[in-house]
């Protein structure tokens, strides 16, 4: 997933890794598009070239849907408003979309996004509406031909309690597809790769390259390819379902994704477990204020990996810290000063009170480092690259179009989604992602009532 420069989650799950997806809570009184004070930005702003209704979408609750752009062919997985999983397509030139459904229907969890991908031979992959439920995988019997979507198997192995499926490329382009084995407090973490001469499924790793062993699971952020070539990964570790054991923030890193190594360079052995030597960052215990979908990964000028996440500091408060691998050893910063205490419980899915995005080095010499908070406000810190502190906020271009933070609904308490494009168009200088609108998170409950269903909008960006 290609995150843009704002996406600055208000919400996420308190038992599921960084999404495939955003939110942007309702806009305010002169503010951006992603609830920042206008005047943080220069303009001008990007602008909208083309919006196309995709179809009406479920809005009851929060899920995350797919885009896919590949050469002059466009895909969208989702939702309906009868809440069937569908698959869309059009040709770029053209405003009319194909819709076929697949027989799975949503319920009220909101773990069940669907995701897409496409092979080296163009056929489309999709997974998705599982949690800790048998896998749910289609292929294409044709390349980028929708019609041909048939129900496939994988491994067969360990595919009975799936959560979280993710698609990705090796370090060779392969397709590789990863997931949750298990449930919250008690899981492994496993990878495929796909043939596409055979057509079929193999495991990437002969073990699991994270295990619980049945007292725990690992709620990975990455792998993310560095600056130095490497595949690098950061997670925290959970207990049970109740999102206050997450505890211990860890990282590995790996050349191939299939040999993994600690931050002093020494080989792990597979699976990868709490007990793995030095592959925890901060020994954060369980109640300790951090959490799942909160733990990112980015890289300092120098190419030195930097893991943020927040926890709570000796009084209680909630902080954001910065950890830099540094001469092998972990560095560890409180860059946040803040005089707020977020106290989150329970299991499902609930809103997040503050988001912490990945450092990144800018063009001055320093680092940047995007965050939202309750209180404080959200902003992009400039941050010192010695210290980690923050030396002032940074001014940068609006990513967004105002407008697209105006909410469409006029029922209460809607929030606006968006997915980011897992492809790319033809068309330099442009983009494409898609909005629409839900209710927000209820723990994976279902409601008594739901809105209406919200039009799922296709948006072509760019400053022509």
């Amino acid at each position: 997933m290609r995150l843009s420069t704002l996406a600055i989650v208000l919400f996420a799950f308190a038992a599921m890794p960084v999404p495939a997806w955003t939110e942007l809570s309702p806009p305010v009184p002169d503010t951006g598009s992603a609830g920042i004070p206008a005047g943080l930005f220069k303009e001008p702003s990007p602008r909208i070239l083309e919006k196309i209704e995709v179809d009406r979408v479920w809005s009851g609750h929060p899920v995350g849907f797919s885009l896919l752009t590949r050469g002059d062919r466009q895909f969208a997985a989702y939702y309906d408003a009868e809440r069937h999983m569908t698959v869309a397509s059009r040709k770029l030139d053209e405003k009319d979309w194909h819709r076929v459904r697949l027989p799975e229907e949503l319920n009220w969890d909101s773990h069940n996004s669907v995701t897409l991908a496409v092979d080296g031979a163009g056929c489309l992959h999709l997974s998705g509406n599982m949690h800790v439920r048998p896998l749910v995988y289609f292929r294409t019997a044709k390349a980028l031909d929708i019609d041909t979507f048939e129900r496939a198997p994988m491994t067969g192995a360990r595919e009975s309690r799936v959560t979280y499926p993710t698609f990705l490329n090796g370090p060779s382009g392969e397709l590789l597809f990863t997931y949750r084995d298990g449930a919250s407090g008690n899981g492994d973490q496993v990878y495929n790769v796909y043939d596409t001469a055979q057509r079929s499924w193999r495991r990437l790793l002969d073990t699991s390259l994270c295990a619980g062993n049945g007292r725990m699971n690992a709620y990975l952020s990455g792998p993310v390819k560095g600056p130095d070539g490497l595949f690098h990964l950061c997670w925290v570790w959970r207990d049970t379902p109740d999102c206050a054991t997450n505890h211990d923030v860890s990282y590995a890193r790996s050349r191939d994704m299939v040999h993994w190594e600690n931050a002093a360079g020494e080989a792990l052995e597979l699976p990868i477990t709490l007990e793995s030597r030095g592959v925890v960052v901060d020994p954060v215990p369980p109640g300790g204020g951090v959490i799942n979908g909160n733990t990112t990964l980015g890289f300092d000028h120098r190419n030195r990996p930097v893991v943020s996440y927040h926890k709570y500091d000796a009084a209680g408060k909630t902080q954001l810290y910065n950890a830099r691998l540094e001469d092998g050893a972990w560095k560890i910063c409180q860059t946040s000063d803040w005089d707020y205490r977020w106290e989150f419980s329970g299991g499902g899915s609930i809103p997040f009170e503050i988001r912490v995005s990945p450092v990144s080095p800018a063009a001055d010499g320093f680092l940047r480092q995007p965050f939202s908070h309750p209180k404080c406000g959200g902003g992009i810190w400039k941050l010192d690259e010695d210290t980690l502190k923050p030396v002032g906020t940074v001014t940068e271009p609006v990513s967004l179009p105002g407008e697209l933070g105006r909410l469409e609904s006029e029922f209460p308490d809607m929030h606006i989604r968006r997915a980011q494009d897992l492809g790319g168009g033809p068309e330099a200088g442009t983009r494409f992602l898609l909005q629409w609108e839900t209710l927000g998170p209820n723990r994976d409950r279902p409601r008594e009532g739901a809105p209406p269903p919200s039009a799922l909008w296709l948006l072509k960006l760019g400053d022509k």
